[in-house]
């Protein structure tokens, strides 16, 4: 991760935990099912 190299651990870590929350969040409250970035699309 390009952010860690940047940020102390523990921020990067409630970075992170912040994203997924709200990832899980908007897909409960569309009631809707997650999907998978492409990773060929990434690179």
């Amino acid at each position: 991760m390009r952010l860690l190299a940047k940020k102390p651990a523990k921020l990067v870590a409630v970075a992170v935990a912040n994203k997924m929350a709200r990832i899980a969040w908007a897909i409960m409250a569309k009631e809707g099912y997650y999907r998978a970035p492409e990773l060929a699309a990434a690179a």
